[in-house]
C-alpha cells in the first residue's frame, strides 16, 4: 500500500514538473515576443525561406477552428484535459512516456488558457511560412508532441498485447 502511494506521488510529480516546465517556457518566450513587439512590428527571420518569428494574436481555437469565444475555448480545453486524463490514466500509471506526454499537454493547455484569460487571445509567433499555413507557439508545439507521444504509446502497447 505504501509503495503504491509513493509511486502515485512520483508519477504525479513527473506530470506536474513537465507541465510547469512547458508552462514556463511558453510564457517566457511569449513575454520575449511581446517585448520586441513594443518596439514596432515583429517579423524576425530565423532560417531564411523557412522559419521566422512573426507575432500574431490568435482569437480562435486549434488550427483556427472552434470560433473565437474565449470562455467556450477555455471550457473546451478543460473538458479535453479531463477526457485525456480519464482515457490515459491507467497508461500513465504504467508508462513514463505517457506521464511526460500528459504533462506536455497540460502545460501547453494551461499556457494558452493563461493567454486567453490575460489578453483575450493566444500569442503565436513560430511561423514556418513556406511549409505550414498556421503560426503557433511553444504551448501548441508541446500539445502536439504530447498527443503524438500518446498515440505512439497506444500503438506500441496494442502491438505488444
Amino acid at each position: 500500500m505504501y509503495r503504491n502511494r509513493n509511486s502515485n506521488l512520483t508519477d504525479t510529480l513527473l506530470i506536474a514538473a513537465v507541465a510547469i516546465a512547458v508552462l514556463w517556457a511558453d510564457q517566457y518566450t511569449k513575454r520575449l515576443v511581446l517585448e520586441h513587439v513594443r518596439y514596432g512590428s515583429f517579423v524576425q527571420p530565423v532560417i531564411p525561406n523557412l522559419l521566422r518569428w512573426n507575432f500574431a494574436q490568435n482569437v480562435r481555437g486549434a488550427f483556427g477552428l472552434f470560433g473565437s469565444n474565449a470562455v467556450l475555448l477555455i471550457g473546451m480545453a478543460i473538458v479535453v484535459l479531463v477526457l485525456f486524463w480519464f482515457s490515459f490514466r491507467e497508461a500513465a500509471a504504467r508508462s513514463r512516456t505517457v506521464r511526460v506526454a500528459f504533462g506536455m499537454i497540460v502545460g501547453g493547455a494551461i499556457g494558452n488558457i493563461v493567454d486567453r484569460l490575460h489578453y483575450g487571445y493566444v500569442i503565436d509567433f513560430i511561423d514556418f511560412y513556406r511549409i505550414w499555413p498556421n503560426i503557433f507557439n511553444i504551448a501548441d508545439s508541446c500539445i502536439t508532441i504530447g498527443v503524438g507521444l500518446l498515440l505512439i504509446s497506444s500503438l506500441v502497447t496494442r502491438r505488444h498485447r
